[in-house]
């Protein structure tokens, strides 16, 4: 693809920024931005954008490299930065990348809305998870939204060469992210071919990245920092009774984020001091004996901190409405603030609910559980999933490596 000038490349950007839905507040901001960039560009004799031109641009209007050196940038300077980022993507990718999607209706066209939804019941059909469906059908709005974004307004014209560009779109995200992704696409391309709305399977025909989830080492915690997040529940509160047996319930039985959220009254049997549930994910009923520092802690919360409301879900929001976790929140921001009360860093590793659960995992490993009784503790399906948390057992690590004799020279 040619190159265009700075001024017509912005005034394509500003007719995909209309299109997107954006306010004429957030244009102006936009437009005023572009113009210094363009003054900017005249007064170096640059006639085309280029990375290294927004950087010079950037650097001289705001001082972004020092304030990023000094770890000095505020929200306005990463703004700066998101401005010159969308032209670089755009002249790229000819679509507006990275986008806030959350409480926005991302497709407009109806043609493609009821593609959606045509996409989602077969997804249903299929019994994928509810957090599987979710899934795929924004992933594959999406990508219908950037077949809009390069003229394409009917699947019937999707063909390998838009799905490829659509895929280099994803450079920089993570593995999971991408392979995430590209599982949603290939879904909804094969729904397509059922349909036969496309003709030749392209969902075979599109690559999966050539990567092992085992290459990412589990994010842990440390048995310190455990004692420190934990220390810093203030559980003479009824949010904290809450949070308590919610952060037990990870660590210590290694419960997903979102089984934690749809466990009942029902699924505690306290007669047998045992915990029985379906998964979400692999659709399995698992039984698990309840430890008595986690039976106590959601009693005292029963007791003493759960709302009055009429609702089988255990754990609820203690905000007005009192009712269940939104389907899509992840309980980050739970652990997030005992971090910051305890002091512990939130920058260090990836410290979400989940990480408790790794951590879980590879405590019973380094216990010499074996990990079969992991997997079935953890609800894997397959224990090649558990064998990634060997990765941070060092003792075991140590075990693996093998003796080698000395070649002399």
């Amino acid at each position: 693809m040619l190159k265009k000038p700075l001024k017509e490349l912005l005034q394509e950007l500003e007719h995909e920024l209309l299109r997107l839905g954006y306010t004429e507040g957030s244009m102006i901001f936009y437009r005023n931005r572009w113009k210094k960039l363009i003054q900017f560009a005249e007064k170096q004799d640059e006639i085309f954008y280029s990375e290294q031109l927004g950087i010079n641009y950037v650097e001289h209007h705001y001082q972004i490299l020092e304030k990023d050196f000094d770890k000095t940038l505020s929200q306005k300077d990463t703004q700066e930065l998101r401005i010159i980022r969308m032209i670089g993507d755009f002249q790229l990718h000819r679509t507006v990348l990275r986008r806030y999607y959350k409480h926005k209706k991302l497709l407009t066209d109806s043609y493609f809305q009821d593609i959606s939804k045509g996409f989602k019941i077969y997804c249903e059909y299929k019994d994928y998870s509810k957090v599987t469906v979710d899934h795929y059908v924004k992933q594959s709005e999406r990508f219908m939204d950037f077949l809009v974004s390069q003229g394409t307004r009917d699947c019937h014209n999707i063909d390998l060469p838009i799905i490829n560009r659509y895929i280099r779109t994803l450079a920089g995200y993570t593995y999971k992210t991408v392979e995430q992704n590209i599982c949603s696409i290939r879904a909804f391309l094969r729904y397509l071919q059922e349909q036969d709305i496309l003709e030749t399977d392209l969902a075979s025909k599109t690559p999966m990245i050539q990567a092992r989830k085992q290459t990412r080492i589990p994010s842990v915690w440390t048995k310190e920092e455990l004692e420190a997040l934990i220390g810093a529940i203030d559980r003479g509160n009824p949010k904290g009774k809450r949070d308590y047996a919610i952060i037990l319930l990870a660590c210590m039985l290694g419960l997903r984020v979102t089984d934690i959220k749809n466990l009942t009254f029902d699924c505690f049997h306290w007669e047998t001091k045992t915990l029985s549930f379906v998964q979400s994910k692999t659709r399995e009923t698992i039984t698990l004996p309840i430890p008595a520092e986690v039976g106590w802690a959601v009693i005292d919360y029963l007791k003493y901190g759960r709302p009055k409301v009429d609702s089988p879900i255990l754990f609820i929001r203690h905000l007005a409405p009192f009712l269940p976790f939104a389907e899509g929140d992840h309980l980050h921001q739970i652990i997030h603030s005992y971090m910051r009360i305890a002091h512990l860093p939130t920058l260090k590793k990836h410290r979400g609910m989940h990480s408790l659960r790794h951590t879980m995992a590879s405590k019973m490993l380094e216990h010499d559980t074996p990990l079969a009784v992991i997997s079935d503790i953890l609800g894997h399906t397959d224990t090649s999933s558990t064998a990634v948390y060997l990765k941070v057992d060092v003792k075991k690590l140590k075990q693996c490596c093998l003796d080698t004799p000395e070649v002399g020279s």
